[in-house]
This record gives structure tokens, C-alpha cells and sequence, in this order.
């Protein structure tokens, strides 16, 4: 077995980097696979394999001196041989057609190979003596090759194409020096304590895949990876690659073990991807170390690593995907990593750093050294607990890039703090940065410098560039807004309030005037009453929302609201600032009350409602509208698919709004619309305001042939009209827009539903 511990170059240091650095490093791994080729050389059992015969399936083997063929008659087949070494120029051949072949050394010698292996189908050769391909050794399938020190008992899983799984005692190594290529396959290293590429390893069509642990499970997958190690007892083992790997998907994992993934300047791993397969890098120590160096790259898709303690060589490392996740029970950025996060950013790679709080640790996160980069990456650090920049430290992005500062990152108020001593410089970027913090915790701003020409995207929501928030984790949480209504907030997850009946935040003495950020989440099975009707009279989780108030990205999921005086919306019931990119779902309704006005999300909206939905029913008394009950202000690029049913003769009823004394543009209506005496229809009851040329309406689903406003019949559609995008003028259904049609879908929907 091969011991290798860290070379001097691969500890962290934060000296400047020296050549003679990358010559050191190389030493130990050379010195050691000179050693290993040597041992290997010296125990394998002559220059071709010997003793074979097939213990399942049928065929034959045959030698002219020089070259070996194992022919295979079946689709699969296994064969015990006594020995499997190749020489220098020797040639091993499996016609196995685009079958499978396991092949099984029982003798005591470990496998070398320093000639060529090469099959028309799948290759496993498993020998837990160990197996080595030399320097100029090559294995060319065009299915997978399967090199282990573990074993299966298991002969009819193989037969039968069944998973397998792997295990044994063994200490022995899989190395490979040569060249190892899988043309429409995979290719699989596997040990029980260690793995080493520092040759090539090449599966242009499949996923290459080195894995460290006592048992593994190997199955088949055309999309994702395929080995999944199972954690036990080991005593740490090692993977190293100082190699080039290079697949649609690269996988390494160790079960508690350790990973160098140390490729220097002229390799890399690098996953491309396929029309199957998105380029995915998998690096996963389990319990051990993660010591990631060199290029890594994920064509168009995503790196992920996680490992008990994670650190960076000195020199460079850089990741090149779209996504760089990193998880780990706790984080320091001290140099090394802040130059491998700076690179990485710069080359276009978002990265998300969580921390866990595992195995005893704070669960932190400390920015001790400055990160900045140029462009239009987003770094989000997600700490457990607390997260902390150091004095002197700056975080800083020119471009287009967004910040996300998060302590408490599982929602579990555990008073996780935000404390910045040193610098967010956001003044040369449009992107916008996030501070969020328990509501039992604090946050320090420190020095933070935004940009004066910033303007928010439009449809966004977006009011200040730099922002705290405090989080949202529990109902509790949810009611506590009422103690700052000019506060801050964002959900922290979705909150699901069965059980509870909730009082509407804010009211016409003091209405909310913060910022309320949902992060994409749901506040879920919320059932909202008034309890002072002396102090209250709009209802909706959010009762009254004041000029500079904002919601976005947010909504309402099962929710009931019911009687109000002035308007009942399951998300607000009088909406007098911003409200983007929300929905709501489930019912607004009363019995028995007179002059109230309902809305699917808003009950009267005399601000700004746009890119956002209903699909609730309503049913009140007065005026009632899928989307808005009585509109004055504006509304855009919103729809509503809820039923509409006044519960008297006087009320009035439209598919989108009750009553328009305001603006809609570029929205729809598709849901039912009871008739009654009083005016209903297709989109609005009626109303002096304007009605975009944009606004449509499904004439069937609704139940109704006119708008109600002054739309030409023309804009209501049929239902095969409303999937046809071709049937909304001037609606943007590009990568860009604001609306997407889904395949199968019965009419448009906002993009962001689709992207969240």
C-alpha cells in the first residue's frame, strides 16, 4: 500500500507563490509511483493473464504470445483468472461485443498493467492485491471500465445487469499512471483506502468516478453519478488526483476519508457534459479533508464539494461552472481561499458557501482575508450561526454580482449574528447585496459603500441596493413584525401556520412600511381574521401596506381570509406600495357581511401590484376580482385563475379586478365567473379606469364574452388560444422576459415561477 502525506506545497501558506513550490509538490506522488510500478512489476505474474476460465457465461480464450483475446458468446460473462498483468508490449483484447465482462483475480499477485487493454464492450476487472496502470500502460473500452479492490458475491447481480455492491478488507491501491479511456462509457477506480490518478482518465460520454471506502454501491444511471460510497469504519482513506480526468460527470468521494485534488497548471478535472448529462464535478470527503487544487471545471453546469474540514493549497485553484456549492461544518477564508473564491468568481462561477455546524463546531463563518471580483457572479455565504468579516477585509464585486451575507442559515432562531468589521464595497456594481440575521440576533453594517447611480431591474421589487434583513423562521416570528412595522424582514423558510389564526399585519393607524422579502418561500395554511375591529379594517396576512411598504417574492399557500370594512386579500387587504413577483392560493370570502371588497391576493390595491398571481376563489359580498378587488392603482404582468362568485345579487364580479378605477396592463384572467344580477365579467365588473390593449381573457373557462371594460371582443380568447403564445402581443417569452409558456400549459406563466 502507498502512504502519501501532503506535499510542503499543498499546506495552506499565504507566501507568495514560488516555481520550485509546484517541483516539490510533485516529488512525494512520483517517488511513490516509481516505488509502486516497481512493487507491482516485481510480484505481477508474468506479462499476460493467466489461468482464466468463465465461471458464468460462455466463451473463449486464446493467446498467439503477445496478444490475449477473450471472446465472449454472451451478452455477460465472469472470469476467475489465476493472474491479470499486461506487459510493455503486450495486448489484451475483450470481444465482447457491447456486453460486459467481470473478471475476477483470485491469485495472489496484484494486476499491472503496462501494455494496452482494450474491449468493444464493459471491462471490470476487480483483484484485491491491487491494480496499476503504468506509465504507458492504456485501457480503451467503449463501455465502462471497472477497476476495484473490493469484491462482489454476488455473480447473478452482474449476470443479471442488477446494481452491485462492493466491498472487502483489502489495503491494496488502485493506481493509474497511463491512460484510461471509456469511449461511450464510464470509467470506475475504486479501494477501501486509496485511490491515485496522476495519469488520464478520459470518459467523453459517461462519468469518471474514484471512490475510498469499505463498501460501495455501483449502478447504472444515463443522467447522474453512479457510485455511492457507504461510510464505516476505515480509518480514513486517500484519494489523489494529480492527473487529468475528464468526463460529461466527474465523481470522487471518500468515506471518511481524504481527497488532494491537487492538478497543477497543465491538468484538471474537467466534466463537459452531454445532451443527458449536465457537467457536474462531485468532490465529497465525507468525514474527512478536502484539499481541492488546480482547474476544475464543469462545462455549463455545477461543482459541489463537501468535507468535514476543507482547505486550499497554496497557488491557484479555480473553478469554472455555473454553480460552485460548498459545504462544511465550518468556514474560515483566510488567503488561500479567497484567492481560490476571487478566481473562481471572476471566471463566471456563482458560489454558495454553507456552513452545518456538525460534528461539534461552531458552525461559523469567518472572512478573514478580502474577496473581490469583476462580473456578473453572485457569492452567497450561509453561515449556521454566525458570520463575521474581519476588520480590514473587503468584499467587493464591479459587474453585475449579488451578495448574500446569511447567518442562522437552517432557520432554527438560534440567535445567528451578522457582524461586519470591515468593508462591502458595491460602488462600481449594479448587483445588489443581502444582509440576513436571526430576529433574535444582531447585525453590525461595518462600512458599506453602494453604488449612487443604481437602479433596480425592472419587475424586481428591489428598492435599496444594500439591505438587512431580519429573518422569519416561526409563526412567533411572523407576529412579532407588529413590533417594527417599518422594519426589514425576509422568510427564512416556509412558515406553515396550521393551527394558528393569524391578525393581518399593520392596519390604517399604522400600516407596514418596510421591506418584506419572501426569498422565493410560503407562508402556508394561514387563516386570517380580524380580532379588533375598532383598530382594524382591511384583512390579509399583511392588513394595511403603506406607500413605501414592499412585498415581494412571496406567497400566500392555502390561506382563508374572510370579513373585513374597507378589502380582503389572502396576501393584503389595501396594498398602498409595491407588491412583485407574489402569488396567492386557497380562499376570500365572507357570509353575511355587506360592503366589503375581495381579492384573490389584494383586497384594494392603490399602489403598484405586478408580476404576480391568483388561483384563490372568491366570494364576497361587494366588489370581488381574482386578483384585486377594487383596483386605483396599477397593475402589471399578473393573472388570475381563480373562480369568482358574488354571494349576493348586488355584488359585483371579474376574472381579474372587481372594480378598475386604475391601470392593467399585459394580464390575463382565466378563472370561472359566476353570473348575477350586478355587472360581471371576463376581466373586470366595471370601472372608469384603462385596460391595456395587452389584457386578455379566456371566454370559456370564464364563462363570460365581454371584458366588461373597454377591450374589443377580439382580446378574449379561446382556451387553445391562451397556450398559444403567439396569441399575446407584446408579451416577452424570451430567456429575458417576464413570461414563459410551458410545454403542455393552458396559458402563460410568469418566468420566475418556473425558475424558483
Amino acid at each position: 500500500m502507498i502512504k502519501i502525506a501532503p506535499a510542503s506545497g499543498e499546506h495552506n501558506n499565504a507566501r507568495p507563490r514560488d516555481p520550485r513550490i509546484a517541483v516539490t509538490a510533485l516529488l512525494p506522488l512520483a517517488a511513490a509511483a516509481l516505488c509502486c510500478a516497481a512493487s507491482f512489476q516485481a510480484r505481477a505474474a508474468g506479462t499476460l493473464p493467466g489461468g482464466g476460465h468463465f465461471v458464468a457465461g460462455n466463451g473463449s480464450i486464446s493467446s498467439d504470445g503477445t496478444t490475449l483475446t477473450i471472446n465472449q458468446d454472451s451478452g455477460r460473462g465472469v472470469v476467475n483468472w489465476d493472474s491479470f498483468s499486461i506487459g510493455g508490449n503486450n495486448h489484451v483484447v475483450f470481444a465482447n461485443n457491447n456486453g460486459a465482462t467481470l473478471n475476477r483475480v483470485t491469485g495472489g499477485s496484484p494486476s499491472a498493467i503496462f501494455g494496452t487493454l482494450s474491449a468493444s464492450g464493459s471491462v471490470y476487472l476487480i483483484n484485491p492485491q491491487g491494480i496499476l496502470i503504468g506509465r504507458n500502460g492504456v485501457v480503451s473500452t467503449n463501455g465502462r471500465f471497472v477497476a476495484s479492490t473490493l469484491d462482489t458475491a454476488d455473480n447473478d447481480a452482474f449476470m443479471n445487469g442488477q446494481p452491485l455492491t462492493l466491498a472487502g478488507d483489502s489495503t491494496a491501491s488502485v493506481v493509474n499512471l497511463g491512460t484510461i479511456i471509456s469511449g461511450a462509457g464510464d470509467v470506475f477506480l475504486i479501494a477501501r483506502q486509496e485511490v491515485r490518478n496522476a495519469g488520464t482518465i478520459s470518459a467523453p460520454n459517461g462519468t469518471a468516478e474514484l471512490a475510498v471506502a469499505p463498501q460501495v454501491l455501483l449502478q447504472d444511471s444515463s443522467t447522474d453519478k453512479q457510485v455511492f460510497v457507504q461510510p464505516g469504519d476505515t480509518g480514513g482513506g486517500t484519494l489523489v488526483n494529480r492527473g487529468v480526468i475528464e468526463a460529461a460527470q466527474v465523481n470522487l468521494q471518500a468515506a471518511d476519508g481524504n481527497i488532494y485534488a491537487l492538478a497543477g497548471n497543465h491538468e484538471a478535472i474537467r466534466a463537459t457534459g452531454t445532451a443527458t448529462r449536465d457537467g457536474h464535478v462531485w468532490l465529497v470527503a465525507g468525514h474527512g479533508t478536502l484539499q481541492p487544487g488546480g482547474s476544475i471545471e464543469a462545462v455549463g453546469g455545477t461543482v459541489d464539494m463537501s468535507a468535514d474540514t476543507l482547505s486550499f493549497p497554496v497557488g491557484d485553484t479555480t473553478v469554472h461552472a455555473n454553480q460552485w456549492n460548498i459545504e462544511t461544518p465550518a468556514f474560515t477564508v483566510d488567503d488561500n481561499a479567497a484567492r481560490a473564491l476571487s478566481a473562481s468568481l471572476g471566471t463566471g462561477t456563482s458560489v454558495n458557501v454553507l456552513t452545518t455546524g456538525m460534528n461539534g463546531s461552531t458552525g461559523d463563518i469567518d472572512v478573514n482575508s478580502g474577496i473581490g471580483w469583476q462580473g456578473d457572479a453572485s457569492l452567497t455565504l450561509s453561515a449556521y450561526r454566525n458570520l463575521t468579516v474581519a476588520q480590514g477585509a473587503t468584499i467587493a464585486n464591479q459587474g453585475g454580482g449579488n451578495l448574500s451575507l446569511r447567518a442562522d442559515a437552517a432557520s432554527l432562531d438560534n440567535g445567528g449574528s451578522i457582524a461586519n468589521g470591515g468593508t462591502i464595497d458595491w460602488s462600481g456594481s449594479t448587483g445588489i447585496v443581502n444582509a440576513l440575521y436571526d430576529m433574535n440576533g444582531t447585525y453590525s453594517a461595518g462600512t458599506l459603500l453602494g453604488n449612487p447611480a443604481w437602479t433596480a431591474a425592472p419587475g424586481s421589487g428591489q428598492v435599496t441596493q444594500l439591505t438587512a434583513y431580519q429573518l422569519i423562521n416561526s409563526v412567533t416570528d411572523l407576529q412579532n413584525i407588529t413590533q417594527d412595522l417599518a422594519g426589514n424582514y425576509a422568510l427564512g423558510k416556509d412558515i406553515d401556520a396550521t393551527g394558528y389564526t393569524l391578525s393581518p399585519i399593520g392596519d390604517h393607524t399604522t400600516a407596514f412600511t418596510g421591506q418584506f422579502d419572501g426569498m422565493w418561500h410560503n407562508v402556508l395554511n394561514a387563516t386570517i381574521q380580524i380580532s379588533d375591529f375598532s383598530k382594524d379594517y382591511s384583512s390579509g396576512l399583511f392588513g394595511v401596506i403603506g406607500q413605501t411598504g414592499v412585498l415581494r417574492d412571496v406567497g400566500v399557500e392555502n390561506g382563508s381570509v374572510s370579513t373585513s370594512y374597507m378589502g380582503s386579500g389572502i396576501l393584503a387587504g389595501v396594498n398602498q406600495g409595491e407588491i412583485a413577483n407574489a402569488h396567492s392560493t386557497g380562499v376570500a370570502g365572507e357570509r353575511g357581511q355587506n360592503g366589503t371588497t375581495f381579492g384573490g391576493l389584494v383586497g384594494r390595491n392603490e399602489g403598484t401590484v405586478e408580476r404576480s398571481w391568483s388561483s384563490a376563489s372568491v366570494s364576497g359580498s361587494d366588489a370581488n376580482g381574482g386578483l384585486v378587488g377594487y383596483n386605483l392603482g396599477s397593475i402589471a404582468q399578473s393573472y388570475a385563475t381563480g373562480s369568482v362568485s358574488p354571494i349576493y345579487s348586488t355584488g359585483y364580479g371579474g376574472g381579474l379586478v372587481g372594480i378598475n378605477d386604475g391601470s392593467i396592463t399585459q394580464s390575463f384572467a382565466t378563472g370561472a365567473v359566476q353570473s348575477r344580477l350586478m355587472p360581471t365579467h371576463g376581466v373586470i365588473a366595471f370601472g372608469s379606469g384603462t385596460l391595456g390593449s395587452d389584457v386578455y381573457w379566456d371566454t370559456q373557462t370564464t364563462g363570460q364574452a365581454a371584458s366588461g371594460g373597454s377591450l374589443p371582443a377580439s382580446n378574449g380568447l379561446t382556451t387553445a388560444q391562451m397556450s398559444d403564445a403567439a396569441s399575446f402581443a407584446g408579451y416577452d417569452f424570451g430567456p429575458g422576459g417576464a413570461w414563459a409558456m410551458p410545454s403542455g400549459a393552458t396559458h402563460p406563466v410568469l418566468r420566475w415561477q418556473v425558475e424558483h
